[in-house]
């Protein structure tokens, strides 16, 4: 995303009128969640600057910073004791969409709730298959995940402080039959370059 994000972090990129976390946080206070934790390395301290503790949108943020940055896997699991017990959901900041999060269930027996979209054009071979409710490392046909999952704390038994990926800790679940998932087919966007940031804001404009 640069030269965008030389001295702006990705979540607070204007889209429409607003940064693109605030799609979330008001999408998230819609769907009754009140208390967050977000987690940030690149220019951390400007997003705790813009957001606060989340009183304009009803939310109590918390912050986890990293440095350097842990990936998915090491940020989640550090950010692990600020969480409350039971299963937490989690939104990577740098996508847009009009899911609605309250519809989101874990089954008791389920390590992971994924929720898949269809493949982007820059993503097109996706990453899981979706057969029957249950999430697949192999199989066709391919989705992608969105980026938004539901999680339990035992999905990081054994994992060490540090950077990690998730895709293996989900791959070791799938194969255990503990993942689910949905087929999410409303709007969806991966703002992961200029291009695509401009795209949407001719979408939402």
């Amino acid at each position: 995303m640069r030269p965008l994000t030389d001295h702006t972090p990705k979540p607070l990129l204007q889209v429409g009128g607003k940064a693109l976390i605030e799609y979330h946080l008001q999408a998230l206070a819609r769907s009754g969640i009140r208390d967050l934790v977000i987690n940030h390395a690149h220019l951390g301290a400007r997003l705790e600057q813009a957001l606060g503790g989340g009183e304009r949108w009803g939310l109590r943020i918390r912050y986890s910073p990293e440095a350097p940055a842990l990936e998915t896997g090491g940020g989640i699991f550090r950010a692990l004791p600020l969480l409350q017990p039971g299963p937490f959901l989690v939104v990577n900041g740098d996508v847009w969409t009009e899911f609605d999060y309250s519809s989101m269930a874990l089954a008791p027996e389920m390590l992971a709730h994924l929720v898949l979209v269809d493949n982007p054009e820059h993503h097109p071979l996706g990453d899981f298959a979706l057969v029957d409710g249950r999430v697949h490392a192999e199989g066709e046909p391919r989705l992608t995940f969105s980026g938004i999952g539901l999680y339990r704390s035992e999905l990081f038994d054994g994992c060490l402080p540090g950077a990690f990926p998730m895709a293996p800790l989900l791959r070791r679940a799938m194969g255990h039959g503990r993942v689910s998932g949905e087929y999410y087919q409303g709007p969806w966007v991966d703002v992961g370059t200029p291009q695509r940031l401009h795209a949407l804001e001719r979408m939402l404009g």
